[in-house]
Parts: structure tokens; sequence; C-alpha cells
């Protein structure tokens, strides 16, 4: 089918409604989140590709589609990055050549879509990384809100506790300090863990800021990423759902590349710059050695544990049947399913926990201030 020119359209003016401004906070509230890596968010990743996928399948060249899909945004910023991407893509650089050169896309994207240039499938690849971004959307979405509860009710928890110990205590610390006598135990801990509080509450906040500062200064290191990875994954419940977090992105862009026949070695150099987790990073730079000395890909994962022994199964029987797109989308899958699950059900469990942890706190500190009232009230 030969390819649609419609070069002569004109961009819609957009009216500005009045009662948009009505529902600017919801919009917020639905935007996803980017933590300054200096990339493109992922939802507006999928937007764009899907878009462009439509148009491409549907016969229109690449250089309207991409002109069609510029009109259709109205941040400056958004405008401005795809009308840069248009203009490159016009005078004569391929639209992966394009994307290489813009730090707003990753390598891995690059390599996706010069793989569809070069198969003719430009469409699908695109298709397929539209899907690869609205899953991994879907997914954290669905991981935030089974955790912003409990996060907003422990904060909360831990601001009341932290306003009675800063400003209460010190207050009937005051008053019997004026009546003198022997305080109860309970009483005498609660006040002299205000003072301890009070007194290195800046030097908390100094070690609190190193960290910080720590963390972000050494967080692209390997020695550190190492580390850091091995803490995490001991630590109880949380290690088992970040490891099965990485595992379904695995899952899922091997997919993607196995679906776009991308060479093993080449998808397994994309996986390893799209998933940034150390232990995925190391296997696979090993991984890519063993593969070129005549190991399969289950036998190259398999001598790593991070990867469980059903998970190399899967692998294993998928390369036997030669049907490796079909097994890592249902391991993806399966991944995602137990992530979802599993976060829910902590999520319930957590929330009346937290509730009980506030109730005790806060009651322990209204016991331990008014005791010594009601022994002073007996005495009388």
């Amino acid at each position: 089918m030969p390819a649609i020119d419609i070069s002569n359209f004109k961009k819609p003016i957009k009216k500005v409604d009045p009662k948009a401004s009505k529902n600017s906070f919801l919009e917020l509230m639905s935007r996803d989140v980017s933590f300054g890596d200096g990339q493109l968010p992922d939802k507006k990743k999928e937007a764009f590709y899907n878009e462009l996928s439509t148009l491409i399948k549907s016969g229109i060249d690449i250089k309207t589609s991409l002109a069609l899909t510029t009109s259709s945004y109205t941040n400056i910023k958004d405008v401005q990055l795809f009308e840069l991407i248009q203009r490159e893509v016009i005078e004569g650089k391929s639209l992966s050549e394009a994307l290489k050169d813009n730090q707003k896309f990753s390598q891995y994207e690059y390599y996706s879509v010069r793989i569809g240039e070069e198969t003719g499938k430009m469409g699908e690849v695109l298709t397929e990384l539209a899907k690869y971004y609205k899953s991994k959307i879907q997914q954290q979405r669905k991981i935030v809100a089974a955790v912003t509860y409990p996060l907003l009710v422990l904060s909360t928890s831990f601001a009341a506790i932290f306003f009675m110990i800063k400003f209460v205590v010190p207050m009937f610390a005051d008053v019997f300090k004026r009546f003198g006598g022997k305080l109860p135990y309970i009483t005498s801990l609660i006040v002299s863990i205000s003072d301890w509080f009070d007194r290195y509450i800046y030097l908390l906040l100094l070690v609190l800021l190193g960290h910080v500062g720590f963390y972000l200064f050494n967080r692209k290191k390997d020695w550190f990423k190492k580390r850091l990875s091995i803490v995490l994954l001991r630590v109880p419940i949380v290690g088992n759902i970040l490891k099965k977090i990485y595992l379904a992105r695995f899952a899922n862009t091997m997919r993607l590349l196995t679906g776009t026949n991308t060479p093993l070695l080449q998808a397994l150099g994309m996986v390893k710059q799209m998933i940034t987790f150390y232990p995925i990073e190391a296997s696979l730079q090993i991984a890519e050695q063993d593969i070129l000395l005549g190991l399969s890909l289950s036998s190259a994962l398999g001598k790593h544990a991070f990867y469980p022994v059903k998970f190399i199964q899967m692998i294993k029987i998928a390369e036997e049947v030669n049907k490796l797109e079909y097994f890592f989308g249902q391991l993806a899958d399966q991944y995602t399913e137990e992530v979802e699950y599993q976060t829910n059900a902590i999520s319930s469990l957590l929330e009346p926990l937290i509730i009980i942890f506030l109730g005790l706190a806060v009651g322990i500190i209204l016991i331990a201030m008014y005791l010594p009232m009601f022994q002073m009230g007996s005495s009388f």
C-alpha cells in the first residue's frame, strides 16, 4: 500500500476552555512523576508511540505522521521536542537517529526503532513500544496506589509523635520540675527521650542530609549499586517484591525484542541498558560472554542466583519450542500479577497495624504525662 502524503494539512486551533482550570487538580494527581532522569515521562512516550504507530499503519509516511503527531500537543516544551525530531527527519535523518541524538529518549528506544526501520516493521515496533510503556505505567500506578495510603498514615503518625515529643512533652516536663518529686518510670523515660531529641535534632538532620548526599553522589557507581541491591534484596518481603518487579520488566522487555526478531546478544545488550538494576546488569554482562562461547540463554542465566529456578525452566522450554516471545510474555504477566497481589495484601495489612501503632504511641505518651498528675491528686 503506497504511503499517503498529507503535507498541506492545517494545524487545528485549539480553544481554551474556561472550565478546564477547574479540573487542573485532578490532572495534576493523574500525572506520572519523573525523578529527574531528564527523559520524557513514560506517559508521554506511550501516547507518542501509540499515535505514531496508528498513523504509520494506516499508510501515512513518517514525515507527515510526525507532523500530525506534533500538532496534537499543546505544551510548549513537548511541541519544541517533537518539532525538532520532525525537522531532523525532514533533513534526512532516520527516526532512530533523531531519537538517539535526543537525551529525552533511551538507547533502548533507539535500537528498537532502528530494528523496525531495518526490518520494515516500523508500525509493529512502535505499537510494541507503546504497549511496553503502557504496561510499565499500569504496574507503577498499581504499586503506588497500594502503598500510598499506608505511607500517608505512617507519615501522619510520625508527625503526630514528633509534635508531642518536641512540643507537648517539654511543657509537661516544666510543670513536673516545679512540683518536684520522683516521676514514674514511664514518665521519666518519655521526658528523657524528649530531652535527647531536642538536644540532637540538628545533628540528626545533618546525618540525614549526609546520607542523602552520599546516595546522590554514589548512586551510579558499580560498587554502590551492588551493595545497595544486596541490602534491598535481603529486606524481608520488600526484597521479594523488588525482585519480582525487575524480573517482570526483564521478561516484558525480552518479549518486545524477541517479537521483533532482534538477535539474542543485541537484545541482552539493550535490556542491560534499559534495566539498571545491578544483579540484572552484572548477570547479563556475563551471560553475553557465555552465549558467545556456545551456551543457551537458560544455561547462561541459570548460573546466577538472582533468577528463580522456575524462571530458568520456562526460558529453557521456550528455547526448545522456539517460542521465546510467548513465554516471556507469560512470565511478565505472571510476575506482574504476583507483585500486584502482594502489594495489595501488604497494603491491607499495614493500614490497621499503622493505626494501632499510632494509637499506642500517642496513648503511652498521654498516660506518661498525666500519670504524675493523678499521683499528685491522690496525695492530697
